[in-house]
């Protein structure tokens, strides 16, 4: 013992292991910290004098050759949803009325279990992002070969030699290229039907991820994220909140309002198949096992599904386990500081049980929304029939109608700062209440608003969570919809000051307008934003000055109007051109910065898929300008209706120029 304690090991079994009550097997460990016992079991056998030794050990750091993070995970290709359905228990325990929370305990125990058992987690050493992953051993034997080949050319100078060599770099050459047209395909199959995920894929393919210095993952790091996101949102409330001696009534009475509405239809197994089929294999860090799984082996999980659902429904409960988001910061900008905590936003991502319970939710609540015509006239987004084209086509229209009357319109983007994250719960419950929900459905949407929490993740690296008193889940199917709601009451006051406006979930647009000379235009203007910004207050909901825009709509917007819209004490100046959703205005309408712009982009992207075109079929290449220049020009393109032949010809340059890169036609043909 002492020879070994010179070595830096130590013993760490504590008990007898022999029958006889005699210690005679040892385990040695590192004595530098670098290895712990969690845990040490010894128990007897029946067919040995020997006991059995069990250990449960933590390293706290790499041990391995080379060095380099360790990450725990799980093969892939072990995760077959047969065997995971056979390894699932049965729901036999389960009673109707249990309470959902436990129902819930119970199917992320069991699927955590199941998944452990069919592909337990293994450790994996980081040695970073291969710069050529389609860089096979096969290439790399052909590469030494070709080399050696060369080599001897070069000292022999024989003619013999020179052929070979030469011969030796054309199959490298050509096998290089087909390994990476293999990679390429399968990459890009990958991603069939996933638009965002194909846009990702192509972007790797195009710019491999360099072998670089890890980024900033510590857990100082994560906690200075997670206090910024928190300090920002409870300073925004702060502000508020000094700003407002009292809530009007308006605000913090509901209308009185008979219940339309107490409670859910409840699902069937073929309900749930749909909306498996619908929800999106996205998977969170605080999912039992992966979201692809689960949809692949749907069909022996209907039940549990249903369960679970019905539960939830019946008891109006969102489950408490489903109440906690993970939260990652994105940079806004590639071209921003990523030092500067202020350039990222934070994206949250939910658990795959609570998306599925909220679809469920979702489209009972659409149903309910059209039977009874709630939502304002102006609104648009997350409803059916109802898109950013709708609502651009209609603003445009609107606009060109009064400039053809000679009239000047004033078209205001208003910035909301943080909208989804600060919207008071009382006030949307108030809401809820008042247009005629009752009884499981609004004690459900209660449940579902309070008791939230999230997280912020950086790598394998976690914050503490903090509590949400305000606001609703990002990333979660429910919120735009009750963000809608929230919103519905703002159209009506902006309009009882004669001022259109369109409503896109959080992108508020009014607009007025006016004859030139108007000398009404300023007072009714300023005192209209007045009343939307004392609305806002008064719902929690603050509007930011300084990035919100004005747009001159005018046949001589040149020589403006002599005046300025005021917003809280700040002038806001006229702006030749703004983007509404997306789309660049300007002042004339001529849309030629927009259709330049699109042009501009899509030749670009062009031009960086012409890079992929050795290695990629022509099905593979045709799907990916479909993609990434096809839907540039899509996009709106009911605005373009009517445009100039000289701006939409830059258009048709594009698709040309797209055309004769697929088919390989020369420029006169196309």
């Amino acid at each position: 013992m002492a020879a070994m304690t010179t070595m830096g090991l130590s013993q760490i079994i504590s008990g007898p292991t022999h029958q006889a009550g005699h210690t005679l097997d040892l385990v040695f460990v590192a004595g530098d910290g670098l290895v712990g016992v969690e845990e040490q079991i010894i128990l007897p056998l029946s067919w040995s004098d020997h006991y059995l030794i069990s250990l449960r050990l933590t390293v706290s750091s790499n041990l391995r050759r080379g060095g380099g993070p360790i990450k725990m995970v799980r093969p892939r290709r072990l995760m077959d949803p047969e065997r995971f359905l056979r390894s699932l228990g049965d729901l036999s325990t389960m009673e109707a009325d249990d309470p959902v929370d436990a129902l819930v305990t119970r199917y992320n125990g069991e699927l955590s279990r199941a998944i452990d058992t069919i592909a337990p987690e293994r450790p994996l050493l980081l040695r970073g992002v291969a710069p050529a992953p389609w860089f096979t051993g096969e290439l790399a034997e052909m590469k030494r070969a070709r080399r050696r080949l060369e080599c001897r050319w070069q000292t022999t100078r024989d003619v013999s030699d020179r052929a070979r060599s030469r011969a030796a770099i054309r199959a490298y050459s050509a096998a290089l290229r087909a390994a990476r047209k293999v990679f390429s395909t399968a990459r890009i199959a990958s991603a069939t039907n996933r638009s965002s995920e194909l846009f990702r894929v192509v972007g790797e393919l195009l710019h491999p991820p360099q072998v670089g210095g890890a980024p900033d993952i510590s857990s100082t790091r994560c906690s200075e994220f997670a206090h910024h996101f928190a300090d920002k949102v409870a300073q925004i409330r702060s502000d508020l909140d000094a700003g407002l001696d009292a809530l009007p009534g308006e605000v913090t009475e509901a209308s009185v309002c008979s219940i339309l509405w107490d409670s859910f239809r409840l699902v069937q197994p073929d309900d749930v198949d749909k909306i498996l089929g619908a929800v999106r294999a996205t998977t969170c860090a605080l999912d039992p096992c992966p979201s692809w799984l689960l949809k692949q082996a749907s069909g022996g999980l209907v039940d549990w599904f249903v369960r679970i659902i019905n539960a939830s429904l019946e008891q109006g409960i969102f489950p408490s386990g489903l109440k906690q988001a993970v939260v990652r910061p994105v940079l806004k900008k590639a071209s921003l500081d990523p030092a500067n905590l202020s350039n990222y936003r934070p994206i949250s991502n939910l658990p795959f049980l609570g998306k599925v319970l909220e679809r469920v939710v979702a489209s009972q609540l659409q149903g309910f929304l059209e039977d009874t015509d709630f939502l304002d006239q102006s609104q648009s987004g997350f409803r059916p029939g109802y898109s950013t084209e709708t609502a651009l086509v209609a603003l445009v229209d609107d606009l060109r109608r009064e400039l053809d009357r000679g009239s000047v319109t004033l078209l205001v983007l208003l910035d909301i700062s943080a909208a989804f994250d600060t919207i008071d719960h009382g006030i949307l419950l108030g809401r809820l209440s008042g247009m005629g929900l009752g009884g499981t459905v609004l004690q459900w949407l209660q449940s579902f608003l309070e008791g939230r929490s999230q997280l912020m993740k950086l790598g394998d690296t976690c914050s503490d969570p903090w509590p949400l008193t305000c606001g609703v889940p990002q990333g979660s199917i429910l919120s735009p919809m009750l963000f809608n709601i929230y919103m519905k009451p703002l159209g009506e006051v902006i309009r009882s000051f004669g001022v259109r406006c369109h409503l896109y979930v959080d992108d508020t647009q009014l607009y007025y307008s006016f004859p030139p000379n108007s000398k009404e235009a300023p007072r009714i203007l300023d005192q209209c934003l007045a009343a939307v910004l004392a609305w806002m207050r008064a719902n929690k909901l603050k509007l930011n000055p300084d990035k919100t825009e004005v747009l001159q709509v005018s046949r001589t917007s040149d020589r403006g109007i002599g005046w300025q819209p005021v917003l809280d004490g700040v002038a806001l100046p006229l702006k030749a051109q703004v983007r509404s959703l997306g789309v660049l205005l300007d002042s004339a309408l001529t849309l030629e910065a927009q259709v330049s712009a699109v042009a501009g982009r899509a030749f670009a992207q062009l031009k960086l898929v012409r890079q992929l075109r050795p290695y990629l079929e022509k099905s593979d290449l045709t799907m990916v300008v479909h993609a990434l220049v096809t839907s540039r020009l899509d996009y709106c393109n009911a605005l373009y209706v009517g445009l100039p032949l000289k701006t939409a010809q830059k258009l048709q340059l594009v698709q040309r120029s797209a055309a004769r890169f697929l088919t390989g036609a020369d420029y006169a043909a196309v």
